[in-house]
């Protein structure tokens, strides 16, 4: 397998950020070598803003929450499993009706942590009421779930009529068809592929992925949750918007159709 051996790989861009609304630099390094396989994919999760160190699929995702819905500071918007900084952390600090929920089986769901930083929910069978929120955000969610159609019927129970869905997931399979990596049966876990694991903020032992998804989403969450769903994707450096995987969906719950 080749290697990129160099002591120092690294790339800047100067730009504006659009999550801290700062000129910056936005930089890519890596210390150690690189396997060939990933080389094209290191902006995803590298290529960091200096002021924020928010990365490319939190800058994207914000660029498209500002550009759909730019008076996204008076809604009420839900996130779940977020994680430390990047686009949550400004909806936290700027959205008063933003609540952030995790997936937390020591906290009976519904309710709201100690530290008052999140509520106990499962995406997939959530406490909340109809019609509570504006705009849903899951960031690098639905490949960890075993029921991606009932997190996405939720998801559309508990939005408002014009709200949305807006995420990223990555799209690993790209124009292939999106395959399942791990059910959840009666005996437990089945392993379909071998197991394979992302960050999780609530757990060191991190998430296992369940689904490789492909461009085919779009057609899944349309039909679980009656959401018309699209895939933007923004490859933008002066905004530090370029790296493979940082698609963003966006699910919309239709408000009646015009009649022109």
């Amino acid at each position: 397998m080749a290697r990129f051996d160099s002591e120092v790989l690294e790339f800047k861009a100067e730009g504006h950020c659009p999550i801290c609304q700062n000129n910056t630099t936005f930089v890519a390094q890596r210390t150690t070598p690189l396997p060939e396989e990933y080389f094209l994919n290191w902006f995803r999760g590298d290529l960091r803003c200096t002021s924020c160190s928010s990365i490319p699929r939190q800058r994207a995702l914000f660029a498209i929450i500002e550009m759909l819905y730019p008076d996204w500071k008076n809604l009420a918007i839900h996130e779940s499993s977020p994680g430390p900084g990047g686009a949550s952390e400004r909806l936290r600090k700027e959205c008063p009706g933003y609540v952030a929920s995790q997936y937390d089986p020591k906290l009976a769901y519904g309710n709201t942590h100690a530290s008052g930083s999140y509520r106990s929910e499962d995406l997939e069978r959530q406490t909340f009421d109809d019609r509570t929120f504006d705009l849903v955000i899951t960031q690098d969610v639905f490949e960890h779930l075993f029921a991606p159609d009932r997190a996405i019927r939720e998801i559309a129970r508990t939005l408002r009529p014009g709200g949305a869905h807006i995420c990223t997931v990555p799209l690993v399979n790209a124009a292939k068809p999106s395959v399942r990596r791990a059910r959840l049966t009666s005996s437990g876990v089945d392993h379909i592929l071998p197991p394979n694991y992302h960050g999780n903020p609530m757990s060191a032992d991190g998430s296992l992925c369940t689904v490789d998804w492909g461009y085919d989403i779009t057609d899944y969450f349309t039909v679980h949750s009656g959401m018309p769903t699209s895939i933007y994707y923004i490859d933008d450096l002066s905004r530090g918007i370029r790296a493979s995987l940082i698609e963003v969906l966006v699910s919309r719950k239709m408000n009646g159709v015009p009649f022109v």
